[in-house]
């Protein structure tokens, strides 16, 4: 007879989301163990509320910061495609798959510190319009805000992408007394001649060889009459140009700014890793609740990954799958089913 099923924490929830390495399934979590049954780890998931809090707390103590770190900003989308009846849910841009699917939206919160090359998870936040009216940009401005009074975190400039580079946010930013990094999108209207000529597509102004390498001051269609930034063309490849703004009018090096904006990739590896990691996709359960609080034990399981990683220079890759490989270890050296021949 199975042994009465104890009541599952929130350690034990987490120890098997950083140990599983393809299931991240409940289901898959009871067949795997001893004290625990399918209904006790979902009544343990439905009734907790683990927050967005709970990151910061966490990751408070290991965060190296620095007057000229950076607050990274940007969304990804928890891939639910063939999801049936799940909350949270709806159709979104995702940019992992290059158009619409059916996922969950989280806006996250990066904070980099470039002397050292590392980055932290600060925050986060659910993507849920219709349950608490939010945009992604509301999001945005909520963790901002927390960021500057309550995690009261030294940081010089936030990085962005496109979509959160309104005229709202960026003077919200410019309000704190911080700075920012964002490209434009090609078709946004803006002036480089001092009003002498009527707005233009950003991609379409004219660029002298001193302009390209440092660049030059512009108005954005849409801001306070004297509001200037700096504009920087930035080649990335035959392909690609991204027209970068900043605040910080004292800028006049294409190549640093350039840098500077690649540092959005630490968010792009923190998405990536906690999908491929910790299972942050893997929830099968329906109710929002349930679901919430499987996203914040995997972005918590991926801050003690990257915690150990870094104490003991490996990377979260090698730290997770090295589990694998303890298995097949104890395996060669005492088989579960030792091979035989006829």
């Amino acid at each position: 007879m199975r042994p009465r099923s104890q009541i599952v924490t929130q350690l034990d929830y987490c120890q098997y989301l950083l140990v599983s390495q393809i299931n991240y399934t409940l289901t898959n979590f009871a067949e795997h163990s001893e004290k625990f049954s399918h209904d006790a780890i979902n009544r343990y998931l439905a009734g907790e509320r683990l927050t967005p809090r709970l990151v910061w707390e966490n990751v408070k103590g290991q965060v190296v910061q620095l007057p000229k770190g950076f607050l990274i900003f940007d969304d990804t989308v928890a891939d639910k495609s063939h999801a049936q009846a799940i909350d949270l849910v709806r159709r979104q841009y995702s940019g992992n798959a290059h158009g619409v699917i059916k996922g969950i939206g989280i806006v996250t919160c990066v904070y980099v510190n470039p002397a050292l090359d590392q980055f932290w998870i600060i925050d986060y936040r659910i993507y849920d319009p219709e349950g608490d009216g939010k945009t992604k940009l509301d999001h945005l401005q909520d963790m901002l805000l927390h960021c500057v009074y309550h995690k009261q975190l030294q940081f010089q400039a936030v990085l962005m992408d496109t979509w959160y580079a309104t005229k709202d946010i960026m003077l919200t930013i410019e309000g704190y007394g911080k700075g920012y990094y964002c490209p434009l999108k090609d078709n946004r209207q803006v002036d480089d001649s001092g009003d002498s000529q009527p707005y233009r597509r950003v991609d379409s102004l004219q660029w002298t060889e001193a302009e390209k390498q440092h660049g030059k001051v512009i108005k954005i269609k849409g801001f306070p009459g004297s509001h200037k930034v700096k504009l920087f063309r930035v080649v990335l490849s035959t392909r690609r140009t991204d027209y970068v703004v900043t605040n910080d009018m004292t800028q006049d090096d294409t190549q640093v700014v350039q840098e500077v904006c690649a540092l959005r990739w630490k968010v792009e590896q923190f998405h990536r890793e906690t999908k491929q990691l910790t299972g942050l996709e893997g929830c099968q359960c329906r109710k929002a609740r349930t679901v919430r609080n499987h996203i914040a034990s995997s972005i918590l399981v991926w801050v003690r990954l990257k915690q150990v990683a870094h104490e003991t220079t490996q990377t979260v890759y090698r730290l997770k799958h090295n589990l694998l490989s303890d298995y097949l270890m104890q395996q060669l050296k005492s088989p579960a089913i030792p091979m035989t021949f006829a």
